[in-house]
């Protein structure tokens, strides 16, 4: 028996583990792992889920027995103190030793604290391990029973990002204290780290950047935070979390080579100068550097074992450090080279600071090449970006629609998954291909998406490469003649397509009618809705008639916020409002002291409202002629325009007076996502028409007529439809277009996602809507019309009905209001006070 010891069982260690026990001939070996922590290997990466509740089981990466069933031996808190290479024996701090014919070193890397005067004073914690964890929850809990509010985080790096959610999670108000001028240093450019720094700052994050710390102040417990410009920063908790060093002890003192700045030092097949002694993960030095991300680390884990079973795998040449991640809700994402600046390169960025969205991509001058770029705000595109830069794969015409969308009829980025090439990384946490992924299914090995996960270990890192691996599989069985099914949910084995047809045609008109004949249990949270606006789109149910399968938001006809309280939207068609009707909304503000924010759907949101008063809130604006906004719905938000030819200079058409008409036309009506319209009097575009679910130009001899835009957190330009038409064809196409989207799209699915997953594309929607070509015209425009004959004002409907108010309660059987909510000044109104 060959005997294998492997030092350390952190996320790469235990990854080891996992590759060699997967290769042929591996019972000939023993493995034996020593981990100086008091458990088996767990999830790293998601540690801050720790606060938020999960249990170190909840992170473990293996069950309680998984050891044992593979034959491996698992020493928990013990500590490997020396390796005598000549005897080939390990010595632990138990004074145990153990023979080896290969080491493994996985000892990882430990929390790098800078030289700061008085950074052992009690309060002060490294965040690394779930015992950290333990300690800074100990604390955090022991300082606010003193009243503190404060506590800083140093570092504003990944892992600085995270602690600050950890320590925003505690109650504790959080301070990110940065030496570089910027956050995110090394994966963010200037742009995308100012975007990120603003939206850290609106959950009330505090961002201390260019900051040297001199000194922590306190006697015997952390007070403050004292730096060079002499300004103290008050805390009574410090966080640091600025960076890693090696664990490389073990190989110092075993005299194996090290880096100057430490790491130990290994060669493409992660063996160390002594070739009998391999290391990976974050204390193997290669090609000079240290890699602090998990794909390397698994890379290096795979290659360690194929090393020792005589294989011939090898470390590529460089490692791609594309990283795709949520911080504190933000969505991040960097690939390839993010900062490449010379005369061969261009930088391609859109900034939106309204959405809070920052995207850049470098390419080479002749527009051929993506060598990089950064996300920031949405991620969405990482995918596909990614496949685009590291299979260097043809770029479109303009490729700034790789970031913007396209503005034609053509696709912005690559066609369907299956054109990668089959070498093609999708998931880099565990090196997984497109051809892996495929065959996997096309020989048969596996038949579900289930199947592949358990094969390959797809999405079972980051989780980020989860989207595109669900396409493969399914393009997978298409091409192997497997039907495949987008089934709604486990109570439903049909489509949201199928259902609207089943329920149309049975004239079902409850929930429960549906569930009893066509599926299986009592429904959940996914069907439930979907089935409700279903219910809408075909008979103009409001949500006050299928309250209890309702979400949050429609079942209480307003948007939910992060402290409990509710916004107020009402419709304001058009953006065009009356003085006596702004006076009547700023009453309401004043008198229920709500927080006011003008969208950019030109409409006055009210945040703040309690449960209980909506009711009295709505009754006020009811009275004075309003109607609900509709802004919880999935349904016609609003149509923005600009002033049109009645004011402006360059206007060619009534632009406002249209766009009230649109509005008034298709308010209320249920979709399965929420639709915007925007209608603009000329082509300088004031109303951003060609950025939303439908939009209008005026030109001359009409209006031009463009679909299935959206902007938000996936920016797509909007398709012409048809240009040059009267009022009366939009209409008409309108009215067959949305109601088309309404029938066949999925749930939660907009109108661009929609378009780009139609076969045929717009050639065929433009066969359907204009030539119609299926003829279902006729009837498409009838549905239309009985929706629009039928609207009712969903808060005028509770208003006017007393037993619909018996649920704007917040406690069922008290009729007292919650007392808990607290507020913070801010810019001369109220701001839900911090997590």
């Amino acid at each position: 028996m060959i005997n294998i010891i492997v030092v350390g069982n952190g996320m790469v260690g235990f990854k080891f583990c996992e590759k060699f026990i997967s290769k042929p001939g591996q019972e000939k070996y023993q493995i034996t792992v020593f981990g100086e922590e008091p458990r088996r290997a767990y999830d790293r990466v998601h540690l801050s889920e720790y606060f938020a509740g999960k249990t170190a089981d909840d992170l473990s990466m293996s069950t309680l027995d998984w050891y044992a069933e593979n034959n491996i031996t698992l020493n928990t808190s013990e500590l490997i103190t020396d390796i005598n290479r000549e005897q080939k024996t390990v010595h632990t701090h138990q004074e145990k030793t153990y023979s080896y014919d290969y080491i493994v070193l996985a000892t990882g890397s430990s929390a790098f604290v800078p030289p700061i005067q008085g950074v052992e004073k009690e309060g002060v914690f490294v965040y690394r391990t779930i015992e950290d964890l333990d300690a800074i929850m100990a604390y955090a809990k022991k300082i606010k029973q003193n009243g503190a509010t404060d506590a800083a985080v140093l570092g504003g790096g990944l892992l600085g990002l995270e602690a600050a959610k950890a320590v925003r999670d505690l109650g504790l108000n959080p301070h990110v204290v940065e030496f570089a001028p910027r956050l995110m240093p090394r994966q963010l450019d200037k742009g995308a780290s100012d975007m990120l720094q603003s939206k850290i700052e609106e959950l009330n994050i505090g961002i201390h950047l260019n900051k040297a710390t001199q000194y922590i102040a306190g006697d015997d417990c952390i007070t403050g935070m004292m730096f060079a410009e002499e300004k103290l920063l008050k805390v009574d908790m410090l966080v640091i979390s600025a960076g890693i060093k090696p664990r490389d002890e073990l190989g110092r003192i075993s005299g194996l080579e090290v880096g100057v700045r430490g790491g130990i030092e290994v060669n493409n097949k992660m063996q160390t100068s002594d070739p009998c002694i391999y290391a990976i993960g974050e204390v193997a030095l290669y090609n000079q550097m240290i890699y602090g991300l998990v794909a390397p680390g698994y890379e290096m884990a795979d290659v360690a074992a194929e090393q020792i079973m005589q294989g011939e795998k090898t470390m590529r040449e460089t490692i791609d450090m594309s990283t795709q991640l949520k911080l504190i809700g933000v969505e991040v994402a960097s690939f390839g080279d993010p900062f490449i600046e010379n005369e061969n390169v261009t930088a391609i960025v859109y900034e939106n600071k309204f959405s809070g969205i920052y995207k850049r991509i470098n390419v080479t001058k002749d527009g051929k090449t993506l060598l990089g770029g950064i996300l920031v705000g949405d991620s969405s595109d990482y995918n596909c970006l990614f496949q685009i830069y590291s299979n260097a794969m043809a770029l479109p015409q303009n490729p700034e629609d790789l970031i913007l969308g396209s503005r034609g009829g053509e696709s912005s980025t690559m066609g369907s998954v299956m054109d990668l090439p089959d070498t093609a990384v999708i998931c880099s946490c565990e090196n997984v291909t497109k051809g892996s992924i495929c065959c996997s299914i096309t020989d048969g090995t596996c038949e579900t998406l289930t199947d592949v996960v358990k094969l390959t270990k797809a999405t079972s890192g980051c989780g980020g490469c989860k989207p595109m691996v669900v396409d493969l599989v399914k393009e997978a069985q298409k091409s192997i003649g497997k039907e495949v099914k987008e089934s709604l949910c486990e109570h439903f084995q049909y489509t949201r397509q199928e259902l609207f047809d089943i329920v149309k045609i049975n004239k079902y008109t409850n929930f429960y009618e549906v569930v009893d004949h066509h599926g299986k249990g009592d429904g959940c949270e996914v069907c439930k809705p979907v089935v409700a606006s279903i219910f809408s789109s075909i008979y103009n149910d409001t949500a006050n008639k299928h309250v209890t399968t309702q979400d949050t938001n429609d079942r209480f006809l307003a948007n939910i916020q992060r402290n409990g309280t509710y916004s107020v939207v009402p419709r304001v068609a058009g953006g065009e409002i009356t003085a006596e009707k702004l006076i009547v909304i700023g009453q309401v503000a004043k008198q229920f002291d709500l927080y006011t924010k003008i969208t950019g759907a030109q409409r006055v949101d009210l945040f703040g409202a309690h449960l209980n008063d909506l009711p009295k809130i709505w009754k006020i604006l009811i009275d004075n002629g309003f109607e609900s906004g509709h802004a919880y719905g999935k349904s016609l938000r609003a149509v923005k325009s600009c002033v049109g030819n009645a004011w402006c200079r360059y206007g060619m058409d009534d632009s406002a007076g249209f766009a009230i008409e649109l509005e008034n036309r298709y308010k209320g009506i249920r979709s399965p996502h929420k639709i915007k319209g925007g209608v603009s009097a000329c082509i300088r575009e004031c109303a951003e028409a060609r950025g939303k679910d439908f939009g209008l130009i005026a030109v001359e001899g009409g209006w031009n007529l463009y679909i299935c835009g959206n902007g938000g957190a996936t920016p797509k330009h909007a398709v012409l439809l048809a240009e040059q038409i009267d009022k009366a064809t939009v209409l008409k196409y309108l009215d067959r277009f949305l109601m088309y989207y309404i029938r066949t799209a999925g749930p939660l699915v907009r109108t661009a996602t929609w378009l780009d997953k139609l076969e045929g594309g717009m050639d065929y929607l433009k066969e359907v809507i204009i030539h119609d070509r299926i003829g279902i015209c006729e009837a498409l425009e009838a549905e239309m019309e009985t929706l629009v004959g039928t609207f009712e004002c969903e808060w005028k409907q509770v208003i006017e009905k007393p037993r619909l108010l018996k649920r704007f309660s917040h406690f069922v059987n008290s009729d007292e209001t919650d007392d808990n909510i607290e507020y913070v000044p801010l810019r001369d109104q109220k701001m839900p006070k911090p997590w």
